[in-house]
């Protein structure tokens, strides 16, 4: 791809059916927000990352009694189900136990070298990933003290803890380097890379609200999608866990890396616009957002750009002075009031779409 590095060559493991690394598409992944302990309501939020597109979910682990939840939710769901640990080795134990599909362990503080080292044998045992995951604001104090809060700490932290699996014959194993600094994000992995094989989960850590956090993670993913880094990543945001699939797969797309969903494109507005077309587009966005199959959709509110660019799409509308064309691949479908596009686009989308699949 113009402007791209070639992918960086990491190896290949599985979580629950899921490849990561190699070859395979750069996969999506969330983490829920609700009580792991509360069975009903995690595995609801779960379903509906489902419904957006998530294809690997993480559920924190705070106490006993939410590992021993770990079972009941992985029954109930039909994406790979990751339980994320902080200190305590023995809830990652019992998670093991548990049958989840993958260990998130953050180095800085799940305990002594021993304490790991149990872990590792237990996921050897049971051919279970670990994701080292190693974050910017909990690093050990040494690695503080030497480097301070810099890249190199956060690389010298996931190679200390590399070497700690691998003296165990452990090699599944994927690294993540998060910080909420996008240029030092970029520099560690960047570092890391030159050193290991090993898949990168990516993403900025703690990026913020809806639209700060979706604006600093596309600049941060996309640099670093950029320089050939990256086989899994997550979204970082203040916000319900399904607007991280949904910035993540715009991300993605944007970049042409995957195919998901609709790509909606719709003009800025200007003096010329004489339709609703905010409204409207949004309209259009969320009435639209359970299709997975990829199209282009066009909301375009003037005749400068809109026939043009409606044409181009699979689906369009080019608005006029209260009324506007509908379009089906370059095909003017017929003109219709500004009150009755929304919903005859609609239609016209979803039974394309309902064909498609019966086909």
């Amino acid at each position: 791809m113009l402007g791209f590095k070639e992918r960086r060559k990491s190896r290949e493991l599985e979580l629950g059916g899921v490849k990561i690394g190699g070859q395979a598409p750069i996969s999506v992944q969330s983490m829920t927000n609700s009580d792991t302990r509360d069975v009903d309501a995690t595995v609801a939020q779960i379903k509906r990352l489902e419904q957006v597109g998530c294809e690997l979910v993480r559920v924190a682990v705070p106490d006993e009694v939410a590992a021993l939840s770990l079972a009941q939710i992985k029954g109930k769901i039909s994406i790979p189900l990751l339980a994320d640990i902080h200190f305590s080795h023995r809830l990652a134990l019992i998670a093991i136990e548990q049958g989840v599909d993958g260990l998130r362990l953050n180095p800085g503080n799940i305990g002594s070298a021993t304490r790991v080292r149990e872990v590792v044998a237990a996921c050897k045992d049971r051919e279970i990933p670990i994701r080292i995951g190693v974050n910017g604001g909990s690093l050990d104090k040494e690695l503080v003290a030497k480097f301070g809060h810099t890249p190199e700490a956060l690389v010298e932290s996931a190679l200390a803890h590399i070497r700690l699996l691998e003296e165990e014959n452990f090699d599944l194993i994927k690294v993540s380097l998060k910080s909420s600094d996008v240029l030092a994000t970029l520099e560690a992995y960047q570092r890391l890379a030159d050193k290991v094989d090993y898949p990168f989960h990516i993403g900025i850590t703690e990026a913020g609200t809806k639209l700060r956090g979706a604006i600093k993670s596309a600049a941060g993913i996309a640099l670093l999608l950029g320089a050939g880094l990256g086989d899994t990543l997550r979204v970082s945001l203040t916000a319900p866990p399904e607007e991280e699939i949904f910035v993540a797969f715009e991300i993605l797309k944007s970049l042409g890396l995957r195919k998901h969903g609709i790509e909606l494109i719709s003009c800025p507005t200007c003096g010329r616009t004489e339709v609703e077309l905010i409204e409207l587009a949004e309209n259009v966005e969320r009435a639209l957002e359970h299709i997975r199959e990829p199209l282009k959709i066009a909301v375009m509110g003037c005749v400068v750009n809109g026939p043009g660019e409606a044409k181009h799409a699979d689906f369009g509308i080019a608005g006029g002075k209260g009324v506007g064309l509908i379009f089906r691949k370059g095909e003017v479908l017929g003109k219709l009031p500004e009150a009755e596009l929304l919903a005859a686009l609609v239609q016209e989308v979803e039974s394309y779409v309902s064909n498609l699949n019966e086909s």
